[in-house]
């Protein structure tokens, strides 16, 4: 009987093994390709497209999860509205991306600052190679970066809880992502951007997702000023009015970040499978390693400080999660959580009230985050999807990627921060653009000034009891029975 490993396969047996074979693409760019003329799910494999078709769900996932992780930690009448400005994000910022932002970031001939309008309203997007990967088409490319333009705001828009006008809120989501993002992630991901070019690392987000919302959060913070009671030593201490909110957008966030950062991979493969694998271990090394930060001040196990340190170790995990070894994802995650649990702090410091500590979690983790992938990326992590190159960090003596690092933060941050304050600054000048909500929508809360609604709707409840003398329950001594008394539920702030 022959060797099986010396027959030589046909096209049908490869056919039936399920074997993909790729066809190089024909070269249709300047159309997206011309499915009446060529079949052109050939150039592209089908377990590619799956994976990033799953990631995009996945991070859409995250969204929800953001308003939901805000809501819980705000108080009972800002509540829905955090929930509905994250939902208006991702609507907001699709339509954003579809009309322009998409050519702005990724249009195959932009300039090393920004995109152009090749693209405007999808055209001509389609099977073309994205500038991505040439292994994903553009199509599939946009939709799963269009879930990255949508959650940034979203990220940001937290810092107006409590004393912000939502119009103004969703007028700011569009400028912002023109303006700020749209630039952004075009110089770090697409191939012509001057950090792409300069030999930056951020595999899936440091600056153009973290660094920029949480600067912008900032920002927005200070722009709108302190809310009703506020003060610099204390600031306006309350605890959050729904723990349990937190925990399920922490739940929603950690699962839409294996598709945050193992799609960045833009591929089902070996580095997809590393980003998933570190992503996870930062996020719970970050979760105890808050908790115990949290217990040495108060001796209690904090859910709500698990929550946050969870979400600092995936921040601080994203721009490294396609190069760094599974060693270092614990670094990343207890640098991560310690850095952004002592960042808290810095809002005393700089005299400015962001409420959810935004700036601290993300900004400070997203710093953090670039940094340590100056020091810790890998070649050979890299190269795990067979085809990427890098010269790596300091782990392969590449000591000037650190320098290339600081220099991506420090822009990142700039722009975004003085960009962000610019934006507000005219908006504010604009007649019904007024940032800032009135002193009564403060008092009664902004869910029931600006939208009417509530996210708990307490149904009033009145019943009639005897009235009793001194034991609830116990007639008086007379056998008597006095006319009712009605008792209401009191009311929760």
């Amino acid at each position: 009987m022959p060797d099986v490993q010396d027959t030589p396969l046909t096209l049908a047996d490869l056919t039936a093994l399920n074997y993909t074979i790729l066809v190089p693409y024909n070269g249709t760019i300047p159309t997206g390709g011309d499915s009446l003329v060529d079949n052109l799910n050939i150039f592209y494999t089908s377990g590619d497209i799956a994976w990033i078709m799953t990631s995009s769900a996945l991070v859409l996932l995250m969204i929800p999860g953001v308003g939901f992780f805000y809501s819980g930690l705000a108080r009972r009448k800002s509540a829905l509205s955090l929930i509905y400005l994250s939902l208006m994000s991702a609507a907001v910022i699709t339509f954003e991306w579809f009309f322009w932002g998409y050519s702005l970031s990724f249009s195959h001939t932009a300039g090393k600052f920004i995109g152009n309008l090749d693209n405007i309203g999808f055209r001509n997007v389609l099977a073309a190679p994205s500038v991505g990967s040439a292994k994903v088409p553009d199509e599939l490319f946009a939709i799963y970066q269009c879930m990255f333009a949508a959650i940034t705001p979203a990220l940001a828009i937290g810092a107006a809880v409590d004393r912000a006008r939502m119009g103004p809120c969703v007028v700011f989501m569009f400028v912002w992502a023109t303006i700020i993002y749209n630039p952004i992630a075009c110089w770090t991901w697409n191939p012509a951007g001057w950090v792409y070019k300069m030999g930056g690392l951020d595999f899936a987000g440091g600056t153009p997702v973290h660094i920029s919302s949480g600067s912008a959060a900032l920002a927005y913070s200070l722009m709108l000023g302190k809310r009703r009671g506020y003060n610099d030593i204390g600031g306006l201490p309350y605890r959050p009015h729904n723990v349990t909110h937190v925990v399920i957008g922490t739940v929603f966030l950690w699962v839409g970040w294996f598709g945050f950062n193992g799609g960045s991979a833009l591929g089902a493969n070996m580095r997809a499978v590393s980003a998933c694998v570190v992503t996870h271990l930062a996020a719970s090394v970050g979760g105890f390693t808050w908790v115990f930060l949290d217990y040495r001040l108060d001796k209690k196990w904090s859910t709500v400080g698990f929550c946050s340190g969870a979400i600092a170790g995936l921040v601080a995990i994203t721009p490294a999660s396609g190069f760094v070894p599974a060693w270092s994802a614990v670094i990343f995650g207890v640098v991560g959580a310690i850095a952004c649990n002592f960042a808290t702090k810095l809002k005393y410091l700089m005299r400015i009230d962001d409420s959810l500590d935004i700036f601290a979690v993300h900004g400070i983790g997203g710093i953090v985050g670039n940094l340590l992938t100056g020091l810790f990326a890998a070649d050979y992590i890299a190269h795990l999807d067979g085809f990427s190159a890098i010269s790596g960090g300091w782990l392969n003596g590449h000591y000037i990627q650190l320098a290339y690092q600081l220099a991506d933060c420090v822009s990142g941050f700039s722009y975004s921060f003085f960009g962000t304050c610019f934006i507000l600054f005219v908006m504010n000048l604009i007649p019904g653009l007024s940032l800032r909500a009135t002193e009564e929508a403060e008092i009664i809360g902004i869910d029931d000034h600006e939208l009417g609604e509530f996210a708990y709707d307490y149904v009033e409840h009145k019943r009639e009891i005897p009235y009793t003398s001194s034991i609830v329950g116990v007639p008086r001594s007379s056998g008597s029975v006095s006319p009712p008394i009605k008792v209401e539920p009191k009311s929760h702030a």
